[in-house]
């Protein structure tokens, strides 16, 4: 398996990835391409790939939470065929390896629906099941309906990160409010 991150707006890499990008997130309130777009002209976000063959297996894109130090894992999915099959683990790996050498971050974030749904608490087994640790608080955005929950996970053993999920979705609301202005 190859893994790929870009930091510049690809067309090439954007058409491999969309379908996938919107098999997961069409429906359950995803960027529009157009922020997308705005995000990379920012230079605030990067697009990673795994691929096998030319096909891409999963996708994520991450975001820098300025002031922290970390990546947030904004949307990460694999190919719905490819479910189920360890793929979203080997993606999770190959970031963490790639944030921890090559981007210089300390930690990576990921928010997750709160209400305990099935989905959503496969979801969150999901990132715990990657070293993700849970926190407490509970963030309600005004745009959203659904509450969420913030999840991390330090690279390094020694890092001095906050642990609290207040302090997160001030770094997380911090991204995606700059992720939309100016677009």
């Amino acid at each position: 398996m190859k893994f790929n991150t870009i930091n510049k707006w690809d067309e090439e890499t954007w058409s491999k990835v969309k379908s996938i990008y919107q098999q997961a997130f069409a429906e359950k309130g995803g960027k529009p391409e157009k922020i997308i777009r705005n995000m990379f002209r920012k230079q605030i976000c990067f697009l990673h790939t795994l691929e096998e063959e030319g096909q891409v297996l999963a996708m994520a894109l991450t975001g820098r939470l300025k002031g922290y130090q970390s990546l947030l894992i904004d949307y990460l999915a694999v190919n719905e065929s490819q479910r189920g099959e360890g793929i979203g683990h080997k993606m999770l790996e190959e970031i963490k390896t790639w944030a921890n050498k090559e981007g210089d971050f300390k930690g990576l974030v990921i928010e997750v629906e709160a209400d305990k749904t099935p989905e959503n608490l496969a979801r969150i087994d999901f990132w715990k099941s990657c070293g993700f640790s849970l926190t407490e608080y509970i963030h309600h955005y005004i745009w959203v309906p659904e509450p969420y929950r913030a999840m991390y996970l330090k690279l390094q053993p020694e890092a001095t990160l906050s642990e609290s999920g207040e302090e997160l979705f001030a770094f997380i609301g911090d991204f995606h409010k700059e992720s939309y202005q100016g677009s």
